[in-house]
Order: C-alpha cells, then structure tokens, then sequence
C-alpha cells in the first residue's frame, strides 16, 4: 500500500535556482514518501528525460514516482502512477490503461467531485486546495478546514491535501482527517529540503500517533 503521508510535488521556480534533482533527492533522505512531477511547460521530449532521470533516482529510495497529467510520459517511463485533475482524463479511461497495478491519484475540488470518485478505485483523493497558494491558481474555492472534515465524513479513501501547507497548519490538517500533506514551497524553497522534509515528517508522524491514542 503506497504511502502518501509526505507527498512531494515539484517546481523547479519554486527550488530558487537550485538543481531539481538536488532538492527531490535531499527531500528524500529527509523522509518524503512520495513524488509528483509536475511540468506544465515543457515539450514531451523533455517531460520524458526528466521522469526517466527522476525515476532512476528514485528507484533505490523506493519512493514512488508520481506523474501529473501526462498519462503517455508515465507509460513512456513506467512510472509507478498518474495524478489526474478534472479536465484531465478520465479515472475509469486511466484505470482501463494503466491497470490495477499502479497508483492513480484524482483531484477533488467540490463535493461533487467526492462523490463521484466513491465508484472509482482511486488510489488518494487530493482535496485541491486546502488554501489559497499561487501555485493553485486554476482550480475552484479552497476547501478549508471544515471542509476537508466534510470530505473525510463522504469518502472511503485516503485523503490527501495540497495548497498552503506547512509546519503551521500540518497538524490541523491531519486532525481534520487528512492521511497524507502534499508540498511544493515547504520544501522546495527551504534553505534544507532534507531539513524541512524531515520536520514535517515528525510533526505529521507525531499527530498522527496522538491522535489514534
């Protein structure tokens, strides 16, 4: 069962000027569980010698490679899943492709989208956002607190949030039933991705644990 409690999402702006690869590498030492590539510009080509170099560093950490939207760069690569958001392609369309055997992630951003996804065997729900973030600009209201505990009451899957994470609100999220903190900027832009990644890990490791006692 994939293990989505630190979820790393990419963005080269968001590394500062740093290497990608540096900093997904680092942030998997520090304990990040998971990786979603995320390149909304760049040519196929490119998209595919990207994941194909992410996967390899990946493999020996055994930290599942993520790939979003381009369902052709994940079969090209053989990565371990796809994350789809609304506009994209359809779960049951990706499902018949890549099979039972890999990690298909779906966006959640109303309750409409909760609902439907409980006829689907998704691998996560990504409640998308959780708060306001420039990096989700294209995507409907936040969902907030209270709604990520709306969305935990009407769904058997695992949850996963994104937009406006951090050490501040980690704990809040896991309380209010999250299973798993999506990033960018929090580790992507910290002075140590492995240092901030590790951080995080503890705090939602230690919610976690306290609030099953």
């Amino acid at each position: 069962m994939e293990n989505i409690s630190l979820y790393l999402v990419t963005d080269e702006a968001a590394c500062l000027g740093r290497d990608l690869f540096w900093v997904v590498e680092e942030a998997v030492k520090g304990g990040v569980t998971m990786v979603q590539l995320r390149e909304k510009s760049l040519g196929t080509r490119a998209f595919v010698e990207r994941a194909a170099r992410l996967k390899d560093m990946l493999d020996p950490y055994h930290v599942p490679l993520i790939i979003n939207d381009r369902l052709d760069v994940a079969l090209a690569v053989n990565a371990d899943g796809v994350h789809v958001g609304q506009s994209d392609m359809s779960f049951p369309v990706v499902y018949d492709i890549l099979g039972p055997d890999k990690i298909i992630g779906v966006s959640a951003e109303t309750r409409e989208d909760v609902r439907e996804a409980e006829n689907w065997d998704v691998a996560y729900l990504a409640a998308s956002p959780l708060f306001s973030t420039p990096s989700k600009t294209d995507t409907m209201e936040p969902w907030g607190m209270d709604g990520l505990a709306w969305i935990r009451r009407n769904t058997r899957h695992k949850v996963v949030v994104i937009g406006g994470l951090g050490e501040k609100n980690v704990h809040d999220a896991i309380r209010h039933g999250a299973d798993g903190i999506a990033v960018i900027s929090a580790i992507c832009s910290a002075d140590s991705p492995q240092e901030a990644a590790r951080s995080l890990l503890n705090t939602i490791s230690f919610t976690f644990k306290n609030t099953q006692e």
